[in-house]
Parts: structure tokens; sequence; C-alpha cells
């Protein structure tokens, strides 16, 4: 039924241009505004939609996921534009963040919001 849609995700922030600014201007990517909502967009311009919410609660998982060359180049590039990496006590991280403990290498950290968002190394 929708196999032939073009389907898209969203999430909710509670400051739009907090939002605009950190997506826009400390990631890089590209960012326009209709009827009050954001869409980024990203990498084979795939929309995604960012959305005001009153009552809004942080996501508790990962909701965009960024694949990279160079994980360590790229979070150096993020915490030199104020982006702060979490740390998690069940996942041992090393000093910049980066997890190393199987799968691919990855480090959170989150959006103004509190939504988690992550950059991860796969080979």
């Amino acid at each position: 039924m929708f196999g032939t849609t073009k389907a898209f995700s969203g999430f909710s922030v509670n400051d739009l241009e907090a939002a605009r600014a950190f997506y826009g201007e400390t990631l890089g990517i590209r960012v326009t505004e209709e009827h009050g909502l954001l869409t980024l967009h990203i990498a084979g311009d795939r929309p995604i939609l960012v959305y005001p919410k009153p009552d809004h609660a942080p996501a508790t998982y990962t909701v965009l996921n960024f694949p990279v060359d160079d994980i360590e180049k790229t979070v150096d590039e993020l915490v030199a534009r104020g982006v702060r990496f979490e740390r998690y006590p069940q996942l041992e991280a090393d000093e910049r963040g980066i997890f190393r403990g199987g799968g691919p290498l990855i480090a959170w950290f989150t959006d103004p919001a509190g939504n988690v968002l992550s950059v991860l190394q796969e080979n």
C-alpha cells in the first residue's frame, strides 16, 4: 500500500528558532520553513519535519543518525562548534565521547530540545 510513497519522518522541539540555528548553522543542514514548521533537507534531499510542540518531551532514543567517514574528525569539528557529546553509564566511551564497544563507532549528542542525535562510522 505505501511501497511507492515518499515517506518522511519528523520530531518535535520546544523552540523552533533554536532548532533552526542548531540544524542550519551548527550542523550545516539546509533548513526551510513553511507554515510554522521546519524541514531539514538531508543528503538525497530526504525531508525531515521538525515541528513545535508546547509540551515537548525529548525523544529517549536516537532520532537522527549521521554516517561519517571519519568520526574523530567529525566529533572534533562539532565540539569546536559548541556541541557537547553525551556519556551514558552503560556504554563506556573514550575521551571524545566515542563508543567503541562493538558495532559501528558512534557518538551521541543532543539538539537544543534534548532530542538525541548521533554520528557514526561504519567501517
